[in-house]
């Protein structure tokens, strides 16, 4: 399991953009350098940026890291090495969108809304965490779009954050994913 994003909710996502690019030398997605709008039906919107960790894989020197060994207990389950900064997701929304109205509930300046670990396997992780008592989701399946497959949690009782679980084994993004995964925190 790494950290995969996180997201955060803001009143100005271009401002808060300019903060993680000229403070941690994050940079915009080329890919898609305006972003992504997402449109729900009441009319309302999110508009989203995708921001890239300052690193690239060609720009790691990995011979120096070791792989090191992880435990469950008593029981090492498996072993894991370093990888890159997550990336970085900033919304903001119109006014009465599930966006603008999280963002409001937390004074007008919003903050992070969750926090995305990639998992081999959506589902199991569910099981797993169900079963350890930790969480509660908010939907009862997994969201998928081909060679995607994500869901988020409630805030965490623990930690007050909402973690999501994403599994990939060919698509990175998926429209639809996030518009669901939105509608899914509206009530929370």
């Amino acid at each position: 399991m790494r950290n995969d994003h996180v997201a955060y909710r803001v009143a100005d996502r271009n401002k808060t953009a300019q903060f993680f690019i000229n403070c941690f030398g994050y940079r915009i997605d080329s890919k898609i350098p305006e972003g992504f709008d997402i449109q729900f039906e009441d009319e309302t919107w999110a508009k989203c940026l995708v921001l890239l960790p300052p690193e690239s894989p060609s720009d790691v020197d990995f011979s120096w890291i070791k792989t090191f060994p992880v435990s469950d207990g008593d029981k090492i389950n498996k072993e894991v090495t370093y990888h890159m900064a997550p990336e970085i997701f900033i919304s903001d929304g119109s006014d009465g969108s599930i966006v603008k109205e999280w963002v409001d509930k937390r004074g007008g300046v919003g903050g992070i809304h969750h926090m995305a670990f990639q998992v081999t396997s959506v589902e199991g992780t569910m099981r797993d965490l169900l079963d350890k008592g930790y969480v509660e989701f908010t939907t009862d399946k997994p969201l998928t779009c081909p060679g995607l497959t994500q869901i988020f949690t409630k805030p965490s009782e623990l930690t007050g954050i909402i973690y999501e679980f994403i599994e990939r084994t060919e698509n990175g993004f998926c429209k639809d994913n996030v518009k669901n995964l939105m509608r899914s925190t509206k009530n929370l």
